[in-house]
């Protein structure tokens, strides 16, 4: 691939200026406010694949926030990638914790990234990193070095349980027909040690509310009389582990893959530093289910978490309440194997079974899909891995992610693809946290990297 490092350094500042366009509009799926702001980002990135070489590019819209469509084919008896990705990024809040505002990118260096890095929602998770497959395109047309075909499918709704992807999907088969299927929207191990992600949890996100009396009460005239439904809320929830960090509702592990003490050797042969993991986090000391390494516990393990609790009065001063309603979000991130709908049924009676006499519960599903697990066998993982040993000079690492793509599983499931996850983010990137930020570097050698895939996957498809 002649000419890339060449193409980098004449259109660095461009590229950088772009990306930052880009990050300006608060394309915040979860928020209506920001509705016209996600439409904006979709014309936004329809432009952009316009003007990287895509013949054709079209808005397509769906029940909720539209998907890009875009391609360039060059031969149809060549093989064709599937590029996904998303424009839609998770809400800013909270912004006084923010040392720049969200949306008004800025780049500084940190120990990390000394070269420098973008600070703006949406900087790594995932315009950036969606953003060099376009800037990837653009040098392959342009340099007339394009070897197959490609497809990009960028939605506006990942962000949010990407509701209505799968409709989209199963009504566009031929159109989205593809040889594999690419996303930059994971991570790797550090900027030395390249790592290629090889497996995905699932999810299922809950809201539940527990019920007490018919309306606030006065705490002095009703305290101990009466079931406090945050108190209650709050043991509910504590019930939901044991002393070892273990999940307690009945039938949650039954289809939890345990790994051999084989491969769980290969996972610990990722460089990793306990010691700079804490002082990364300002923590004194790690936590979760006893028997597994950190690495295992957010990576092969299924978890329990509540995102957000609320209820009664959180204003200034003091207001003597009983509250009639308490409120929590649950995720539960699972393993390959575990269904998500099952698990989400299992929560819903398990939850309920808690609940004393004197509330009442309501649980409500939000979204969720399966895990993925992708051999490291096939075309595509190869391809990948040749191109990390090409820019990076050292063979890059599988690695299981903690995090979560539910619609992988659904792309195997409809187009009958496999998926190859070649993300350049950092776990300090601080993606979903205020200060997101990704480094230029990063940025800059997915651009480098990407055309590369291009190359060995159509020589190896021979």
């Amino acid at each position: 691939m002649h000419d890339i490092t060449e193409y980098l350094a004449k259109n660095k500042e461009r590229f950088i200026n772009e990306l930052t366009q880009l990050l300006k509009i608060p394309s915040v799926s979860a928020d209506p406010a920001y509705s016209q702001d996600v439409i904006n980002a979709s014309e936004a990135v329809k432009a952009s694949l316009l003007e990287a070489g895509c013949d054709t590019v079209e808005i397509c819209e769906t029940n909720g926030y539209p998907i890009v469509y875009g391609e360039k084919i060059i031969n149809p008896e060549l093989p064709t990638i599937l590029v996904y990705g998303h424009y839609d990024v998770q809400p800013a809040d909270p912004i006084d914790l923010w040392n720049s505002p969200p949306f008004e990118p800025v780049i500084k260096s940190t120990d990390v990234h000394p070269e420098g890095a973008i600070f703006a929602r949406g900087a790594c998770d995932d315009k950036g990193q969606m953003y060099m497959h376009v800037k990837a395109l653009e040098f392959m047309v342009k340099t007339n070095q394009l070897p197959c075909n490609v497809k990009f499918m960028i939605e506006g709704e990942e962000e949010v349980g990407s509701e209505n992807l799968g409709t989209f999907v199963a009504e566009n088969k031929e159109k989205l027909a593809n040889d594999i299927i690419l996303i930059s929207d994971t991570g790797m191990i550090a900027n030395n040690v390249p790592s290629i992600t090889t497996g995905l949890r699932g999810l299922s996100y809950v809201e539940v509310e527990v019920t007490g009396p018919n309306r606030d009460l006065h705490s002095g005239l009703y305290g101990g009389a009466v079931a406090n439904p945050i108190n209650v809320l709050t043991k509910m929830i504590a019930a939901l582990h044991d002393e070892n960090n273990h999940i307690t509702i009945p039938g949650f592990y039954d289809k939890v893959e345990e790994l051999s003490k084989e491969e769980r050797a290969e996972m610990a042969k990722a460089p990793f530093s306990l010691e700079n993991y804490k002082k990364a986090l300002d923590i004194k000391a790690v936590y979760g289910e006893r028997g597994y390494t950190t690495n295992e516990r957010n990576s092969i393990r299924p978890t329990l978490d509540v995102n957000g609790i609320w209820g009664g009065y959180i204003g200034a001063g003091a207001k003597t309440v009983i509250a009639s309603k308490a409120y929590a979000k649950i995720s539960m991130r699972l393993v390959p194997h575990q269904d998500w709908k099952e698990i989400t049924e299992l929560f819903k009676t398990h939850f309920e079974s808690l609940a004393p006499d004197g509330v009442t519960v309501k649980v409500t599903p939000h979204h969720g899909g399966q895990g993925y697990v992708t051999p490291i066998d096939n075309n595509g993982y190869k391809a990948a891995s040749k191109a990390y040993e090409t820019t990076f000079g050292k063979t890059p690492i599988p690695q299981r992610s903690g995090g979560s793509i539910p619609i992988v599983s659904l792309f195997e499931k409809e187009l009958k693809s496999k998926t190859i996850l070649m993300g350049f983010g950092l776990d300090s990137d601080a993606i979903h946290s205020p200060n997101e930020h990704f480094g230029v570097w990063n940025y800059l050698k997915g651009i480098e990297t990407i055309p590369y895939f291009y190359q060995y996957f159509t020589e190896l498809s021979k």
